[in-house]
Order: structure tokens, then sequence, then C-alpha cells
């Protein structure tokens, strides 16, 4: 248990930043999750605005810490990519 105030007040931060960073994580999977879902079916309209709304999620993950950068760009290549490909099959 924490002894200081400071160590108090780090193990307060830590909780709430825990929370947010949760929350995030699955606004996050769930975008994630409903494009490579429209990725399988046919509609290319649909995967285009699924795409982008993950995409968006990504950069806001990023942007504050929750995942690293390279993983969104990785996650991100990858689903313009298979988008592309539908786009053209199409």
């Amino acid at each position: 248990m924490a002894n200081t105030r400071s160590a108090k007040k780090a193990a307060r931060q830590t909780v709430r930043r825990t929370a947010v960073n949760k929350m995030r994580r699955t606004k996050l999977r769930s975008a994630v999750r409903k494009a490579e879902e429209a990725l399988e079916g046919k509609d290319t309209a649909v995967a285009q605005t699924a795409f982008v709304s993950a995409q968006s999620q990504m950069m806001k993950a990023t942007r504050t810490g929750t995942i690293h950068k390279n993983t969104a760009a990785r996650k991100t290549s990858r689903m313009a990519a298979r988008l592309k490909k539908m786009a053209a099959s199409a």
C-alpha cells in the first residue's frame, strides 16, 4: 500500500488511466472488428465507412499512447490493402 502522498496520488492516477485506456481499447477493438466483418462481406461502401471509423479509433489510441504507432500503422495498412483488393474485384 502507498505510504507517501505522492505514491497515493500516483496510485489514484494509475486507476484512472487504466479505466480510460480500457475504454479506449474496447472502442478500438469494436471498430476494428466491425471493419473486419465489413471486409468479409460484399458491400464496398459499408467496408469503406467501417474502415474510416476503425482508422480514426486507431489514430486516437495512438495519440494517447494506448497502442503503439507502428501497431496502428500495420493494422491500418493491412485493412487498406484488403479494402483496395475488395474494391478492385467488385
